[in-house]
């Protein structure tokens, strides 16, 4: 079967998106990581699909697939790369749409400038809507590795994350700690692990390895979830510029029930068929 994608990205966080909006398509796992394989197929952090939802007063459903073909409830970069892609491909007329997701009902907004923003929804910080096992709610954990303890704060942004300080990011051992804490028992459903540094009150540098995909150059909900972190610690103001490997991210949150305003890019890189 023949199979055309588009490939995106959202500040180097990169996408095969296929359209489950015009015709049914319907993918395997193996077919979903053949497709990712940078090897073997297209290449992608995650696959999305857009596809029609049955939600009332909702105009798409939006499904993601990290690389390993596993399905996963939230992707912030990917649902700038999504209203970018439905608006391009004509799905819709506007320029503002309501999603449904996984976690929830989102809503994105394309800019005249090509920047998106994403309304993402209240963070979730106890423990058991992450889920997170801890005996009680915290701003701070105690999580133990395999020859050290970290201190992480734990949140749900539609999928959870674990986010610990670091002095310099391009340093911090991300290749040793991020599969550790990506798959650790106090996180039955793993985890987005990021490493934040504090450049100042309204400036992070950011490197997220990701539930299912390993190290991204960009993660879109791990950049709401260090800039809600931090927030919470009393080391961060909002708005937030995240600093990530692959471009820039501008995060907003007032606190408590508000909901998490993401803003960045979304580019079409190119359009291609693959037989699966």
């Amino acid at each position: 079967m023949k199979l055309n994608f588009t490939k995106m990205q959202g500040a180097g966080n990169d996408f095969v998106v296929i359209d489950s909006y015009s015709q049914a398509i319907s993918l395997t796992t193996e077919q979903i990581r053949h497709i990712a394989n940078r090897y073997l197929g297209v290449g992608c952090d995650q696959l999305l699909m857009v596809e029609k939802t049955e939600t009332p007063h909702v105009d798409f459903r939006y499904r993601i697939f990290n690389a390993d073909g596993g399905e996963v409830e939230q992707c912030g970069n990917g649902a700038r790369c999504f209203v970018k892609y439905v608006v391009e491909k004509r799905l819709t007329n506007q320029h503002e749409i309501s999603v449904e997701t996984a976690s929830g009902v989102i809503t994105l907004a394309l800019q005249n400038d090509g920047q998106v923003i994403v309304n993402m929804g209240a963070p979730q910080f106890l423990p058991a809507d992450i889920p997170f096992i801890a005996n009680e709610q915290s701003n701070l954990y105690t999580l133990a590795l395999s020859n050290t303890t970290i201190q992480i704060t734990a949140v749900s942004m539609g999928n959870p994350h674990a986010v610990t300080l670091v002095d310099n990011v391009d340093v911090a051992p991300v290749a040793e700690f991020g599969p550790q804490i990506e798959s650790h028992p106090s996180f039955p459903q793993r985890v987005n692990a990021g490493f934040m540094q504090v450049v100042s009150p309204h400036e992070i540098n950011l490197r997220v390895y990701e539930r299912g995909s390993g190290e991204t150059l960009s993660c879109g909900t791990g950049a709401c979830a260090a800039a809600v972190s931090g927030i919470q610690l009393g080391l961060l103001s909002s708005p937030v510029s995240v600093n990530t490997r692959g471009g820039k991210l501008s995060i907003a949150w007032d606190g408590k029930d508000s909901p998490v305003m993401m803003t960045g890019p979304a580019v079409i890189v190119f359009e291609g068929q693959i037989d699966i």
